[in-house]
């Protein structure tokens, strides 16, 4: 269900985006933490909606995993002023896990998947795009570079790897997050600009994805073979898909080939490498999908029609088409 434009929603929404800009532009480790709180405290009611059977669940269990992960932080912060600002490796791996429970990382990752199977899909945008940013640039206020190392080769490997088997799109999409998570905590690590290049890009492929599975109704893989879709929103499925996979031709790949390019300079060979293989592992999985509901073309249902605006599919080609020639248009200005 679509964020309703009743003033309750918009209410909240609007608290969610200011709440992100609280902490990052807050001078003191208790304004970040205030801001995260108010982050939390206005996501759980865009998730309520009342065609939805998993809504006390969700709401719960996303509460007490940022609740405990706050806790955490608030910790951190408190050792740190007893300690009198003194950074040590203790402290800066305590406030890097914090963040990235928050963020449903690796290893603190178990509630993410579960809590996307219970939203809508613009919940689930929000939640893959928008809810990473005040802990990601957070956590780059102080990294402990070889813990992160560490997370983000598990993160690629575990987000490629749990994607196999997954008949639900939503879990799929938060794997897939999971695996990107990794992309952007090497992005990160080297350059904030690089990060928000990446961001920027996720966030657009993520979007299509989204919305896409929002407009024809689509919650698992095996409605993609039997529905008597317009053969053009199948191709722009394919198409989204293996640009969020990083396949070369496609935009996809753009922000993935910069950070590969900065690896391989700096002898970062087998990090690289794991890196490569999880996007391929990702690619098959996503390749299975597309090669079923395109060879389920000729499946014609009489019964069942998906009518859609024109200003949707308007936009949705036009998303198509930067990623099809983004790539080519992206190379005049590396």
């Amino acid at each position: 269900m679509l964020i309703t434009p009743n003033s309750n929603k918009m209410f909240f929404l609007f608290i969610l985006f200011f709440s992100a800009l609280i902490s990052i532009s807050a001078n003191s480790w208790l304004g970040c933490w205030i801001g995260l709180e108010i982050n939390l405290l206005s996501f759980i009611p865009l998730m309520s909606s009342p065609n939805n059977l998993l809504n006390s669940e969700t709401s719960l269990k996303y509460f007490l995993t940022q609740a405990i992960a706050s806790i955490n932080f608030l910790f951190a912060i408190l050792l740190n002023l007893l300690l009198m600002n003194y950074y040590n490796n203790f402290f800066l791996i305590i406030i890097n896990s914090a963040m990235l429970m928050k963020m449903g990382s690796i290893p603190f990752h178990f509630w993410f998947p579960n809590i996307m199977e219970g939203l809508s899909w613009i919940n689930c945008f929000i939640l893959m795009t928008w809810q990473k940013i005040t802990p990601m640039i957070l956590m780059s206020y102080c990294l402990n570079l070889d813990y992160l190392y560490l997370i983000m080769i598990f993160n690629v490997l575990v987000g490629a790897i749990s994607s196999f088997n997954q008949t639900s799109l939503r879990k799929l999409m938060a794997f897939s997050s999971i695996n990107n998570l990794g992309w952007m905590i090497s992005a990160m690590i080297i350059s904030e600009n690089l990060w928000f290049t990446y961001f920027i890009f996720y966030s657009i492929f993520t979007f299509i994805s989204c919305f896409l599975f929002y407009i024809i109704n689509t919650f698992y893989i095996n409605q993609l073979f039997f529905f008597n879709m317009n053969f053009l929103i199948k191709i722009s499925i394919m198409i989204n898909f293996l640009s969020l996979g990083g396949l070369p031709p496609f935009l996809g790949f753009f922000p993935k080939w910069l950070i590969i390019n900065y690896l391989l300079n700096n002898n970062f060979i087998i990090i690289s490498f794991i890196f490569i293989m999880s996007s391929l592992i990702l690619l098959f999985v996503y390749i299975r999908i597309i090669y079923s509901s395109l060879m389920f073309f000729s499946f014609k249902l009489k019964w069942f029609k998906i009518f859609m605006k024109n200003n949707y599919l308007v936009l949705i080609y036009f998303f198509n088409f930067i990623s099809l020639l983004g790539m080519i248009i992206s190379t005049f200005f590396f």
